[in-house]
């Protein structure tokens, strides 16, 4: 499939907002480029809310979010899905992951992960995200975990060595490709050793956003993923986890980025300009949607190459 060129066979997008702030020009941009993928071949572009995020997430950002998209001009197909309704999916998926040997629990606070990388001989390997967890308690004694577990909050990270190693086995022994295809960079071989060992359950949510996206992507049957370039080391991750559960790998499409007056990138902790601010001064959404696909942004605004 050549750049730009809209598959010949059904399109699902899917635009995931977390409801933990206003939307800004950064996700109108994403929003309009899946909109516009699913529409240019007559496919369904999803709505889904990630909410897992119970201390954040708010129900008067769900609002704000509807409202920003409709005027942007942008109608979703079926209804919207909410993560923080799909708990019971993504326990099970641990469930089946912890029998599987292929999960451990992890007790570090922040500053005990700091503090072990600070401590160590070597300088630890820099993952995507920065300093990978330097898996201090994937070699606990299993009657000591179990002794943690009944005593102090933790998270659950996969181990991914053991992982890759049971896709292998599964395969027969044949180490398979993890491989992704994305419409900017072609095929990229998946390295989710990179990562280290990810958290997939938080000590403060049930699942974290590599196990939920992964699972309802394939739930939705999302076809062709279109987000920000931010995301892209993050597939690895992904894709790990679909060759885990036997889950399809979608296209993905990961574009620039609209950065700021400074190159840096838009985010709601940085106070970047939300689209309500933009409405309430008197912008036209459906025309400031179709300026956007033509290139065209806000003075002081830059978006980054594919």
């Amino acid at each position: 499939m050549t750049r730009g060129q809209v598959p010949a066979r059904p399109v699902v997008t899917r635009f995931a907002p977390s409801p933990t702030g206003r939307l800004h020009l950064g996700h109108a941009y994403s929003a309009i480029r899946a909109h516009d993928f699913a529409r240019a071949g007559g496919g369904a572009f999803l709505l889904r809310i990630e909410d897992i995020d119970g201390t954040r997430s708010r129900p008067e950002h769900v609002d704000a979010i509807l409202a920003d998209l409709r005027w942007l001009g942008l109608d979703w197909d079926g209804e919207v899905v909410f993560q923080s309704r799909r708990l019971d999916r993504y326990a099970a998926a641990l469930d089946a992951l912890k029998a599987r040997g292929l999960v451990y629990p992890c007790f570090c606070t922040r500053a005990d992960v700091a503090r072990e990388i600070a401590e160590s001989a070597f300088a630890p390997h820099a993952g995507p995200d920065g300093p990978i967890y330097p898996g201090t308690c994937r070699a606990l004694a299993p009657d000591v975990r179990e002794a943690r577990i009944k005593a102090k909050p933790h998270a659950w990270r996969l181990d991914v060595e053991a992982a890759v190693a049971r896709v292998v086995a599964d395969n027969h022994g044949v180490r398979p490709p993890l491989t992704w295809h994305d419409e900017f960079a072609g095929t990229v071989a998946a390295d989710p050793a990179a990562h280290g060992d990810v958290v997939l359950a938080r000590k403060d949510a049930p699942a974290s956003y590599h196990l939920a996206v992964a699972l309802d992507d394939a739930a939705q049957g999302v076809t062709d993923v279109v987000r920000g370039v931010d995301l892209f080391p993050a597939t690895d991750i992904h894709r790990l986890l679909q060759a885990l559960f036997g889950l399809p790998t979608p296209e993905y499409h990961h574009h620039g980025l609209l950065t700021g007056p400074g190159g840096e990138r838009l985010a709601k902790r940085h106070g970047a300009p939300t689209l309500e601010s933009l409405r309430l001064a008197g912008e036209d959404g459906r025309a400031l949607a179709d300026r956007l696909r033509g290139g065209e942004l806000p003075v002081g605004f830059v978006r980054t190459s594919d």
